[in-house]
């Protein structure tokens, strides 16, 4: 029954993948779902919960930890929603699908597993009721509604985490005060991530046990129509510097004229600076094929304001997520005027 039912789901998410608009159909015109709108405050804790009025929204958190021996491992853990129309129902007949992506990184391996779920029915959620909890079948992310300390964990046959997250540092609004453009056309999104969080705690790869410390980056983001149609894909980086600074940055790809380019600037008390294309440079400079397509895993990134001129680059350059919705996510090294860590996502290619 449960192979059933994520047939039934895939053959739901796959047109969004195939057939329609931008990458993921992100860039497909919607009608009856809201639309963000510039100059509209969040407000919290509602807006850290579903928001079944808009067509996909995602919870989405990576981390950069070590083992007790000092080796590098990426986290990844999101919870995705698209709905096929507004609002929510009861029961089988919900038009809200949730799919949940978790995945480790070591130097050497990659592991990435799925779960799929119709809404309505209890098996997959984001709400608030005095806490916070976000859940797909055993895997949640929950935790005090101001996201101010969480946990996290996910299972697979390969792999199982169980971790904790405590910020030491504000929310960080992307954009205009939350309102994040992704195109010259205007499509945009409601974005804002918690960047400070520090972590601990354990995790399993194939039956060895370890104990793991880091840092862990959570992003929001909501919307109906984020992409224009002509926009295939995106290049994500969430880099943090061991002077405490923090960027957020991303490049995306068009079929016609040049590619937008947007970012942020975080500095360690939380106060932010937008950059844009005139201001942050992401430059790819290697080519992998590794697992997937061929795509860049090492980059240069720039932000001369200030005085950032870093290569990035991917700890296991064989980290293509092999979901129903393909695309290379990964924990990356940071070497130059900057050292440090973050994430790199890579969408659209083929």
């Amino acid at each position: 029954m449960k192979s059933n039912i994520t047939l039934l789901l895939f053959l739901v998410w796959c047109p969004f993948a195939l057939l329609a608009q931008g990458f993921a159909g992100l860039g497909t015109e919607v009608e009856g779902f809201a639309v963000p709108e510039r100059g509209i405050d969040l407000q919290f804790p509602r807006d850290h919960a579903a928001h079944p009025e808009y067509r996909i929204e995602w919870w989405y958190v990576t981390a950069n930890a070590v083992s007790q021996t000092g080796e590098p491992i990426g986290l990844q853990w999101t919870l995705f929603r698209s709905a096929l129309k507004p609002n929510e129902n009861d029961g089988w007949t919900s038009p809200q699908l949730w799919m949940g992506h978790a995945a480790v990184t070591t130097k050497h391996d990659h592991f990435s597993t799925e779960r799929l779920s119709r809404g309505g029915i209890g098996q997959a959620g984001a709400e608030i009721n005095g806490t916070f909890e976000a859940w797909i079948d055993d895997w949640h992310l929950s935790g005090m509604d101001d996201y101010s300390k969480m946990s996290m964990r996910a299972t697979s046959p390969e792999f199982a985490y169980d971790v904790e997250l405590t910020a030491n540092g504000p929310l960080v609004f992307h954009g205009d005060n939350g309102f994040s453009v992704k195109s010259s056309a205007g499509q945009a999104s409601y974005y804002y991530s918690q960047p400070f969080y520090d972590l601990g705690g354990t995790l399993e790869i194939e039956d060895q046990t370890y104990q793991i410390t880091g840092h862990a980056w959570l992003d929001r983001e909501w919307s109906s129509q984020p992409l224009s149609e002509t926009q295939t894909g995106w290049d994500w980086f969430s880099l943090s510097f061991d002077d405490g600074t923090k960027m957020m940055g991303f490049s995306l790809r068009q079929t016609k004229g040049e590619n937008f380019v947007s970012g942020t600037w975080i500095e360690p008390d939380g106060t932010t600076t937008t950059l844009g294309p005139e201001t942050l440079s992401l430059t790819p400079i290697s080519l992998t094929s590794e697992g997937g397509p061929s795509l860049p895993t090492v980059w240069t990134v720039s932000v001369p304001s200030q005085d950032v001129n870093v290569t990035v680059k991917a700890l296991n350059s064989n980290s293509w997520m092999a979901t129903s919705i393909k695309y290379w996510e990964g924990p990356v090294v940071v070497e130059g005027s900057h050292n440090g860590v973050g994430y790199l996502e890579m969408t659209g290619y083929n």
